[in-house]
């Protein structure tokens, strides 16, 4: 799959070690766990690849705080208790955001994905 960055500084921290510790304050082994996620999206197909892993927990990101999120979802850096999140953009065949953006009916089509940011998401 196709990976594109919302910017330089996400690119960096998910492509760059040293980034990636800065990032999670030293730690190495969330550092490790991202590098390997985003290995992993790059190895996949399509993005139904991922989905079906039920370890990378992939899930829709819900309106918030008057927040909009509709198109956005995440996955797990490391594991489920951690609070670390990568937030996706599925896009289409001319980097654009599917409209409407029904995972169940794209997953299987889905061929680059736009990686917005590494945060603690639910905080």
């Amino acid at each position: 799959m196709e990976l594109v960055y919302a910017s330089k500084k996400v690119e960096e921290q998910c492509t760059d070690l040293k980034a990636a510790k800065k990032l999670f304050a030293g730690s190495s082994k969330l550092a490790v766990s991202l590098i390997a996620r985003v290995n992993a999206l790059e190895q996949a197909v399509v993005l139904k690849d991922i989905v079906v892993q039920r370890q990378f927990h992939f899930h829709k990101l819900l309106n918030k705080n008057g927040k909009n999120l509709d198109g956005l979802f995440a996955i797990d850096v490391k594991a489920r208790q951690d609070p670390w999140r990568i937030i996706l953009r599925p896009l289409d065949e001319d980097n654009e955001q599917f409209k409407p953006c029904n995972i169940d009916e794209i997953a299987g089509i889905v061929e680059i994905v736009r990686i917005e940011e590494v945060s603690r998401h639910y905080e």
